[in-house]
């Protein structure tokens, strides 16, 4: 079932209002509040993703998620999460939505959630379930840990809210060049290539987008900005929050009282190279922090009050289903994650579940006055998709993975083509009931994102 919301204002403001001091009364401005909360794990949550258990051993800093609430002059709300999560679930999002209507009446369209995809970051419920040796300790944990989460971000929503305050939104942006397409690149490849000043292969997005919220005083409360790159520097057992964390902490260092607030635009096919050393790691950071920087010392492009925002739950389909044959072949392999997932998935036969055709993939368009669209995708797109809908909507466009919803690659049709890690038919490691998606997702997605922009445009 495809559902679609929009929340709709008016956007008839004249800039003389905002000359004569109305907007100090927050009648004609945004009003704008902020809160964070500290996500560093307790208690010893294995650390999320490469495949393996990793039990973690220290930490180089805390990691966090943050919120930004956004009020427009008739009431209409939007609420961005940005957090240093791996991958957040379905049923933890979920979760928090069900809560955030029970407690603040806000709807699905007027939230995203986004995670950095930070691979030093915790365990998250079922997302990458197959990843990981069964231990009954470690299932408890994450459990426990994953119910936390969706009370501390409920509740750091709410704080956000009663935050609310009138404020000014300008937007810019800079560049960061550390981001390499490592499906055209090999590794090992990278550091040579880069000392001879010669091009690196493949499409990239270096582009830093950044959004800052100021107060009635100017002071600049938040900085919102995004980039295109997996947060996977760094391998090892140590609690931070990779490059993103440390441009986070940068930036608020420079800028006193502001929350720095980090969302990945599309990179599911990028990476940090040369990577694995905390310095190189640090570099990066501050690269994009730089990046920032430079946006900031730009003239800015101030937002208008004005908000629209349109979601939709639309079916992905799969290739194909699994079959019980394939899994019992699966149930051989040497790869741990696919033999787990063929266990898992033929207890569900067993169970008498019957396996989707598709996936319900979520999608939203926000419009920020007349010169912010910004477009959230659910898990891993690749760069294509930003890249396509930055050139078909303009200047202005942020295009966003990592939403709401850990779910698996989201591949171009170019990348599925030509298949490889992030095309070919790897869906069992993300615990799909298939082992690829259907040829033609990006017309698909395309299709209904055109529809949800159209819907916020009007």
């Amino acid at each position: 079932m495809i559902r679609i919301t929009a929340g709709i204002v008016c956007l008839g403001i004249s800039l003389s209002l905002l000359t004569q001091g109305v907007a100090q009364e927050g009648k004609t401005s945004w009003k704008a509040g902020v809160a964070k909360a500290v996500i560093t794990p307790e208690k010893s949550v294995w650390l999320a993703g490469y495949g393996s258990k990793r039990a973690p051993d220290g930490k180089l800093h805390d990691i966090w998620m943050k919120s930004l609430a956004l009020e427009a002059p008739d009431g209409k709300r939007a609420i961005l999460v940005t957090s240093d999560f791996q991958g957040v679930p379905k049923e933890m999002s979920d979760a928090v939505f069900v809560l955030l209507k029970k407690k603040h009446n806000l709807e699905r369209h007027q939230v995203m959630i986004t995670f950095s995809h930070n691979h030093c970051g915790p365990r998250l419920g079922l997302d990458l379930v197959d990843y990981y040796p069964i231990e009954a300790e470690q299932v408890k944990l994450v459990d426990e840990y994953t119910d936390q989460m969706v009370l501390k971000m409920v509740s750091m929503i709410g704080e956000s809210i009663a935050n609310l305050a009138p404020a000014t939104l300008n937007m810019g942006e800079g560049r960061a060049t550390f981001a390499v397409n490592r499906r055209n690149n090999k590794e090992a490849e990278v550091p040579n290539i880069i000392a001879k000043g010669e091009a690196l292969k493949g499409p990239v997005d270096h582009t830093v987008p950044v959004l800052t919220v100021s107060g009635n005083d100017k002071k600049i409360i938040a900085i919102l900005f995004g980039y295109a790159c997996h947060p996977t520097t760094l391998s090892f057992t140590k609690w931070c929050g990779d490059y993103p964390g440390f441009a986070q902490i940068l930036i608020e260092k420079n800028h006193p009282g502001a929350l720095a607030m980090f969302v990945n635009t599309c990179g599911g096919d990028q990476n940090p190279l040369p990577r694995r050393k905390v310095e190189l790691c640090e570099k990066y950071g501050k690269m994009l922090a730089d990046g920032v920087e430079e946006a900031l010392m730009k003239p800015l492009k101030t937002v208008q009050p004005g908000l629209k925002t349109s979601f939709e739950l639309m079916p992905l389909p799969y290739e194909k289903t699994i079959t019980r044959s394939e899994l019992e072949v699966a149930l051989k392999d040497t790869n741990g994650v696919r033999k787990r997932w063929a266990e898992r998935m033929i207890k569900k036969m067993d169970a008498g579940e019957k396996f989707e055709s598709s996936y319900p993939y979520p999608i939203h368009a926000w419009k920020l006055g007349n010169e912010m669209l910004m477009i959230g995708m659910g898990a891993e797109t690749v760069v294509d998709y930003a890249l396509r809908f930055k050139a078909e909507f303009g200047k202005g466009t942020w295009v966003c993975g990592y939403v709401d919803d850990m779910i698996a690659y989201i591949p171009s049709r170019r990348v599925w083509a030509e298949g490889g890690y992030e095309g070919g038919p790897n869906l069992f490691e993300y615990g799909r009931p298939a082992l690829r998606w259907a040829a033609d997702n990006e017309e698909l997605i395309a299709g209904k994102i055109k529809k949800l922009v159209d819907a916020v445009n009007k």
